[in-house]
């Protein structure tokens, strides 16, 4: 008992100083202690370090060499400050998995909560890395150079962090649960085809905007202070929904294909 309300506490603290250090708005660090305490309930000290370790990184990224990044952010609807919606875009896949291994205390369930970790890493470090690359990406839709910053764009520096973002969750979960090769390799694999699949989506069904006053296109309904027009995808498609989806198709078929397997 003692030691579960510690771990609130821990979650609690790290939720709030999220917030302190504007790494989280007030909905983001609400979000974060929800998602934190189902993983940690659900997986435990090792669960939520992982997690943790998702969230810290991620933060770190997004922040390292930020001035260069300001030239683009505005192409997107949100800043480097994480919301309850880019929360649960990017850990929503984990509480879920964590609250269905609650019920259901299976390997499987242990391997969805990993694979949706490290496609969120995987996806967070290629955006946050890549958009340093000194060479412009390449559209997945036309495979011609584009501008840094845009959804379904991929660059080799971003390909190689997506890469390392997914393996690198794939082998902290070998330190810390009881994982077979085979098993890392199915989270390390399948988290880089979540960002595989964000990185699709994006390109043809992420809604993107044209503002009429500066006549960029961004990703932002409003921008200048003014509605933007449609350009490409659907509507409800924003950064967050292709997210969470592709973490989820990732996971899911993961998670299928290790019950079918094991």
């Amino acid at each position: 008992m003692l030691e579960s309300i510690a771990i609130i506490i821990f979650i609690l603290i790290t939720a709030l100083a999220g917030y302190y250090f504007r790494l989280l708005t007030l909905s983001g660090s609400i979000a974060a202690f929800i998602v934190g305490a189902a993983a940690a309930f659900g997986f435990g000290l090792d669960g939520l370090f992982v997690l943790g370790f998702f969230f810290a990184s991620s933060s770190f990224w997004s922040k390292f060499k930020g001035h260069k990044k300001k030239e683009f952010e505005t192409k997107h609807a949100k800043g480097s400050r994480r919301d309850w919606r880019q929360v649960a875009a990017n850990g929503g896949i984990a509480a879920i998995a964590s609250i269905f291994y609650l019920l259901d205390p299976s390997q499987a369930w242990l391997i969805a909560f990993l694979i949706g970790l490290a496609a969120a890493n995987s996806d967070t470090w290629a955006s946050e890395i890549g958009s340093l690359s000194q060479k412009p990406p390449i559209s997945l839709k036309t495979w011609k150079a584009i501008e840094t910053g845009t959804s379904g764009a991929v660059s080799s520096l971003g390909t190689i962090a997506a890469l390392s973002g997914s393996f690198t969750i794939a082998l902290l979960a070998y330190m810390l649960f009881p994982l077979s090769t085979y098993e890392v390799l199915l989270v390390g694999t399948f988290g880089f085809t979540g960002n595989l699949l964000d990185s699709l989506s994006g390109a043809y069904f992420q809604a993107e905007y044209k503002c009429l006053a500066c006549r960029s296109n961004v990703e932002a309904s409003e921008h200048c202070g003014q509605p933007a027009i449609l350009v490409k995808g659907w509507n409800f498609a924003d950064n967050d929904f292709v997210n969470f989806f592709s973490g989820l198709a990732s996971a899911s078929v993961g998670m299928l294909l290790y019950i079918l397997l094991a």
